[in-house]
């Protein structure tokens, strides 16, 4: 089994890692919505023994990414509209409140964060390196919380994410909505560096908004794919 860069033997669990290649498959799609998954398989592809794959089943199942049936095969769980739009309803309720903050605090230093972040995304979308971006945009938005004084806040928006993330891929998969999302990341980091309180708040509203009618068409040509 590999083990990630970084991660130390005597720190890092079996468990931790089985269950970080499985989060890492669920949610960028290599192992699809609905699709059956059994302890025995992932197993023996990782060259485990039960137990901590049988663990890991369980944490991925109290995130909502398993579905375990006594007796019955787990599959990993579809996307859920109702799931789905309460997430994206809490996380705007949240990073809208730490917006109007950061935007009373907000320095030089702190733009001067955003703006390296910003650099790393403009290189990842020239490269295409989708999923780099995908990270980068994660970060981006963990920055706001944490430099306006919110560093916790950001732990409700990334359970809420989480619910997301995987409809996120289908989305930024085109290089259209990559674009987009980019340009409203350089939107909202001259909006917070000019101190437009009015402004921000409007264009992080439509950013925040912007994956709905992703998933409106999502839910039309992948409805496989939900529950």
């Amino acid at each position: 089994m590999n083990q990630y860069p970084g991660d130390g033997i005597a720190s890092r669990t079996t468990t931790d890692l089985v269950f970080d290649q499985l989060h890492q498959d669920i949610v960028t799609l290599k192992i699809l919505p609905n699709s059956k998954i059994s302890e025995a398989e992932v197993a023996n592809r990782l060259g485990v023994s039960r137990q901590p794959v049988r663990d890991a089943f369980n944490r991925l199942g109290n995130l909502d990414l398993l579905r375990i049936r006594p007796q019955r095969p787990t599959i990993v769980r579809g996307f859920s509209l109702d799931r789905i739009q309460n997430a994206r309803f809490v996380r705007l309720a949240v990073e809208m409140e730490v917006t109007r903050h950061a935007v009373t605090v907000w320095n030089d230093t702190c733009a001067d964060a955003l703006e390296a972040n910003l650099e790393l995304q403009r290189a990842a979308i020239n490269g295409s390196r989708i999923g780099e971006f995908h990270d980068l945009d994660y970060h981006f938005h963990r920055l706001i919380c944490e430099l306006s004084g919110h560093s916790l806040a950001f732990e409700t928006v990334r359970v809420c994410k989480q619910q997301i993330d995987r409809l996120c891929v289908l989305s930024l998969a085109r290089a259209e909505e990559v674009t987009a999302v980019l340009a409203d990341h350089e939107e909202i980091a001259r909006c917070l560096r000019n101190g437009l309180e009015t402004a921000v708040l409007s264009r992080a509203r439509r950013h925040l908004s912007r994956l709905d009618n992703a998933i409106k068409e999502i839910h039309q040509t992948h409805s496989e794919y939900f529950e």
